[in-house]
């Protein structure tokens, strides 16, 4: 029986993406776990957060990979920052991804899952999307080249992959065991 986890990304908008997004979820399932993505193989009726926390209540962990969305050519971070301490910088040439990729693993978060972070290459690197912030090492990988799910192949993902794996399987334990008296 497979062991339902979430997985959280924005829907690709390259071939690239799609093809990282396929090959993650082949390697999920040769590990013996059914990830479970709303709108894609998960639906509900409800607001987006309640179908999400529903999903989140019935899964044993999380991994978001947060794609490249929003391309921004040249913007201003803290336009007129007229606190002392604060002034604006320049934003120039980088990504910006979907929202739902700091909601739901802080959810995830929150519900004391495990979480892993994926950040594709040039994604600001702000907000859950910080290294550290959940705890587990967040890598950036790139989708350029010729093989772009050569990442899922490296031994750094393996590492990730196994540590989080270890933590999935003792959720799905602890659900099973009754709680303690004394």
């Amino acid at each position: 029986m497979p062991i339902h986890v979430f997985l959280s990304y924005p829907q690709p908008h390259l071939v690239s993406q799609a093809k990282f997004i396929e090959e993650l979820e082949q390697t999920l399932r040769g590990r013996g776990f059914e990830p479970r993505t709303l709108g894609v193989n998960e639906y509900d009726v409800d607001a987006p957060l309640t179908a999400i926390r529903r999903l989140m209540l019935e899964s044993n962990g999380l991994i978001t990979v947060a794609l490249r969305r929003l391309w921004v050519g040249e913007g201003t971070w803290r336009k007129g920052a007229d606190v002392a301490g604060k002034q604006e910088s320049s934003c120039q040439q980088t990504w910006i991804t979907s929202p739902y990729c700091h909601i739901e693993p802080a959810m995830a978060y929150q519900l004391g899952l495990p979480t892993l972070i994926l950040r594709e290459e040039g994604v600001v690197a702000d907000g859950l999307l910080e290294k550290g912030v959940v705890g587990t090492y967040m890598p950036e990988f790139s989708l350029e080249g010729e093989d772009p799910v050569q990442y899922l192949h490296s031994s750094e993902w393996n590492a990730l992959i196994g540590k989080w794996e270890g933590q999935v399987r003792a959720v799905v334990e602890n659900k099973g065991t009754p709680p303690k008296l004394f």
